[in-house]
């Protein structure tokens, strides 16, 4: 199997990950460490960063094990599961919750419809009554809801 396809393969099974592991790890028995990014606190660091190593650890040990054997399909592996890293790093942390000042405007339907679809799923301070708990897929209706936003605001601009 080429590199190219284990690494876009593991990138999107990774956003599976993602919400699984969000729904049912992160506002389930791992509440403790993911609360926080919820209800903030002071500081810059939340205990919720804790899941950046949790993730983290096997992709360093695909790098690891699979460079080993002359880059085998576990070195792949782990950098498709560093992308998606890259990724929800980038999506979360900089453009929803703009813990750096990167990307502070954008107007983009995707982006905003991400933006949104998070939004919502912060609206609920508790682990339970969750919803939207992917990152890069979210439901459609964000979509329509941005779409339909920028209608409002040509029109208005216009009229």
């Amino acid at each position: 199997m080429s590199a190219a396809l284990i690494i876009t393969g593991t990138f999107f099974f990774m956003e599976f990950m993602a919400w699984f592991t969000h729904k049912y790890v992160m506002h389930g028995f791992m509440w403790y460490f993911h609360r926080d990014h919820h209800v903030p606190e002071p500081g810059f660091f939340e205990k919720n960063d804790v899941f950046f190593l949790i993730f983290a650890i096997p992709s360093s040990l695909c790098f690891i094990f699979g460079s080993m054997n002359g880059f085998d399909f576990r070195f792949w592996i782990g950098t498709g599961i560093a992308l998606y890293g890259i990724c929800y790093f980038l999506v979360h942390d900089v453009l929803i919750h703009r813990r750096f000042k990167w990307f502070d405007k954008t107007t983009n339907v995707y982006f905003r419809a991400i933006r949104k679809a998070h939004k919502v799923h912060h609206k609920h301070l508790g682990k339970e009554e969750g919803e939207c708990f992917g990152m890069l897929v979210v439901p459609v209706r964000y979509f329509r809801e941005a779409k339909a936003s920028d209608r409002r605001k040509r029109a208005n601009a216009g009229g």
